[in-house]
């Protein structure tokens, strides 16, 4: 204690201005070597032994560093799990050694397809490189104790274990120290084993709140593609913030990466405009290489289940495939036209050539694939040029397999049949049977619903287009949905009102939200006389409701008027042309007998006032009675 105070003593004196002969045996010892102060030396690390020289530490690391390098070559080169466990026996002994191994092993064991040996998790070898992980686990490096616990996780050890819990409790204390990719790296397999669902769920939340809170951080596409896949389920607000990320970096995205992306958002319902946009502009900016066909077929899925339309890459799409069809199986046909179908984007030189292309290869089309066909083809209300050959086909193909199709599949069947106009008496006599009928049961009462409705439109089809012998409706035994009414769109509620203003001076001349026989709803029905006057309804017949109406005739020369608004909606993406279903119910009506006016969208938000609304239904009925008497 005394020499490091006369040490430190010498060290003030030495810079004294004025020395005097007191101090001179203090300067001497100033001349010594000097103990750095504790701040500092606390910090430092000693470079050698107090018993070994500065030759004989620089040889030992070096001799060190040599045999660390030296074993993980061998390691890297090993070929199979038994040569690891064989190096590990000779050359190993720390505890990141062993975590090395144990990686390595995992990933021979992934090279041969066998995730789990009993052979390897019984042999000696690996149990004393599990102990010696288990002895030291806080040595571990962060990068390798990331991936060790993935790697005893799928070569099968029991979660049970010791060491792989001292393995989770280490992960969980050094999340603020892991990076970014590592994190990454943990979440996406903490979320993605369920058998190790007890010690990993306490991990994925920890992580993915790590995450959230250091989301700026998220440089690379692949990252953020990685956490968009587990944190939808997890975690929300990351997920949310993640879309932003995306948003900032889609310009760095692979094709992909933005078709995994556009998946993952069309998988989960969520609909970000702004980000499919950019996704979608980027994809579009790509070439023709990078986007091949099982891609342009996840892309259009996407589309269709965000009903999400982007002009230039849908064309894009068009293109490839018309360039591809040749090509392409029967599958990819049927997933292209499906996903077109629900998107409502409508090409005919495309749709041709679909058409065409199961006319020569019907042989490979299964009868799911010929139903997304036919579906998708009456949801567009495309008719192929060749449609007597083409329906021939279909006939053909369907006969002896249509029966044992799935219920709900058959009933859409046979309703895009007679969207068509292609439905044949046995087809409507199938589903008009009462045990067909009983089987529609085990879904929820909307979708219920839809189907008694579609059965309707069938049976509607049966009798107005003399589709059988019978010339009565069958009886549908779905119980029709109580207490709902359906939803009101601005539009409709806008053309009721004009046509309660034009009927104010004729009363009980105006229905609205018409339920009918057939399963169509009219937004609103009239009868005019012979003068184009509104004239009382409540006594006159009306078959096509329920009760029949009242039991006064129509009076000469007047008209029963349907009313049918077109909203945005019930039109092709690609044009002005009605989707199959309004195509359907305007023929029904029509052949139920009532004038039909329609009322699209596009001429209705034109007009800005009253009076011109009322002008406009005015000039439409006028038309419609024209129309008809010139007939």
């Amino acid at each position: 204690m005394t020499a490091r105070l006369l040490g430190r003593w010498a060290l003030l004196l030495s810079r004294c201005p004025q020395p005097s002969a007191s101090t001179a045996h203090l300067k001497a010892l100033a001349a010594l070597p000097v103990e750095p102060l504790w701040s500092q030396a606390w910090i430092q690390t000693p470079v050698r032994p107090f018993y070994m020289s500065r030759e004989n530490a620089q040889e030992e690391k070096t001799k060190t560093t040599s045999q660390q390098t030296n074993f993980h070559l061998r390691i890297d080169k090993a070929a199979t799990p038994k040569e690891v466990l064989n190096l590990w026996k000779n050359l190993g002994g720390s505890t990141n050694q062993a975590a090395t191994c144990l990686v390595q092993i995992y990933k021979l064991s992934l090279g041969t397809g066998v995730k789990s040996d009993s052979s390897i998790l019984n042999d000696p070898r690996f149990a004393e490189m599990l102990k010696a992980v288990h002895s030291q686990v806080s040595v571990i490096h962060s990068n390798t104790l990331v991936s060790l616990l993935r790697a005893l996780c799928v070569l099968g050890v029991s979660p049970h274990s010791k060491v792989l819990q001292s393995l989770q409790h280490e992960t969980l204390w050094r999340l603020r120290r892991l990076n970014v990719r590592q994190l990454t790296l943990l979440v996406d397999w903490t979320s993605g084993h369920p058998d190790y669902k007890e010690g990993n769920e306490l991990l994925t939340s920890a992580a993915l709140k790590s995450l959230e809170l250091r989301w700026t951080e998220l440089t690379e596409p692949r990252t953020i593609r990685v956490l968009m896949t587990r944190a939808v389920r997890h975690s929300p607000g990351l997920m949310d913030k993640l879309e932003d990320k995306a948003l900032e970096l889609a310009w760095r995205f692979t094709a992909e990466d933005i078709r995994v992306m556009l998946l993952i958002l069309a998988s989960h319902q969520r609909r970000a405009v702004a980000l499919l946009r950019a996704l979608s502009y980027h994809l579009d900016q790509k070439p023709s290489s990078e986007l091949n066909t099982p891609l342009l077929m996840d892309i259009a899925y996407a589309y269709g289940r965000l009903n999400f339309q982007h002009t230039p890459m849908l064309q894009r799409i068009v293109t490839e495939m018309i360039a591809r069809l040749q090509e392409l199986t029967a599958n990819e046909v049927s997933r292209c036209t499906k996903s077109l179908g629900f998107v409502k984007w409508l090409h005919l030189p495309l749709f041709e050539g679909c058409a065409q292309h199961f006319l020569n290869q019907s042989q490979h089309y299964t009868t799911q694939q010929l139903c997304n066909l036919i579906l998708s083809f009456a949801r567009l209300n495309f008719q192929p040029s060749n449609m007597e050959e083409f329906y021939k086909k279909v006939h053909e193909s369907l006969e002896g397999s249509w029966q044992e199709l799935d219920p709900f599949l058959k009933a859409d069947l046979v309703w895009s049949l007679c969207v068509l106009q292609q439905a044949k008496p046995e087809h409507i006599a199938a589903v008009a049977d009462c045990d067909f009928q009983t089987k529609l049961t085990g879904v929820t009462a909307d979708r219920r619903e839809g189907y008694r409705l579609k059965l309707t439109q069938i049976a509607a089809s049966g009798q107005l287009e003399s589709i059988g012998a019978s010339s009565v409706l069958p009886t549908i035994h779905i119980p029709a949905l109580q207490g709902k009414a359906p939803a009101t769109t601005p539009l409709q509620s806008s053309l009721s009102t004009a046509l309660q203003n034009l009927t104010r001076s004729f009363p009980n001349s105006l229905r609205t939200d018409v339920n009918t026989v057939y399963g169509w709803t009219v937004d609103a029905e009239l009868v005019v006389d012979s003068e184009n006057k509104p004239i009382n309804l409540e006594k006159l017949v009306a078959p096509h409701l329920p009760g029949g109406g009242g039991s006064e005739q129509l009076p000469q020369g007047a008209y029963r008027l349907a009313f049918l608004v077109w909203d945005y909606n019930h039109f092709l993406s690609t044009g002005k042309e009605l989707l199959g279903r309004f195509v359907m119910q305007k023929r029904h009506l029509e052949l139920a007998g009532f004038l039909v006016v329609e009322v699209p969208y596009y001429e209705w938000q034109e007009l800005n006032s009253d009076w011109k609304k009322e002008a406009y239904l005015k000039d439409k009925i006028a038309k419609a009675v024209a129309e008809d008497r010139a007939k």
